[in-house]
């Protein structure tokens, strides 16, 4: 099973103040943790991940909250042509496998 952790241990082990870190799932859409049934917050190891990068080229490299949000999505997101080869590989197999389903109902 996953580790979960709340916004207090997350915020001691980035060594940040909570308020900071939610300034930081407003401003960096794909840091969103989810809300426990008493309604706080629960941060899975990715989201971990995601938040110590984001410290890293905030304080360290001294990006801009924009850069920094930037520079976290293309490093987690495939680019555009990546995902469009991607889905023409996809579509070839579909269109594949289609075509062989389509010759066994013929027989």
């Amino acid at each position: 099973m996953a580790t979960r952790y709340s916004i207090g241990e997350v915020s001691e082990l980035l060594g940040v103040k909570p308020h900071v870190i939610r300034y930081w799932e407003e401003e960096v859409p794909f840091i969103a943790p989810k809300k426990s049934k008493s309604g706080r917050r629960v941060y899975t190891d990715r989201e971990l991940q995601l938040l110590i990068r984001l410290k890293h080229l905030l304080y360290e490299k001294r990006y801009t909250i924009d850069g920094a949000r930037e520079r976290i999505w293309k490093e987690t997101c495939p680019s555009r042509a990546d995902l469009t080869a991607r889905i023409a590989a996809v579509r070839s197999d579909l269109l594949s496998a289609w075509e062989k389903l389509k010759g066994r109902n013929h027989k």
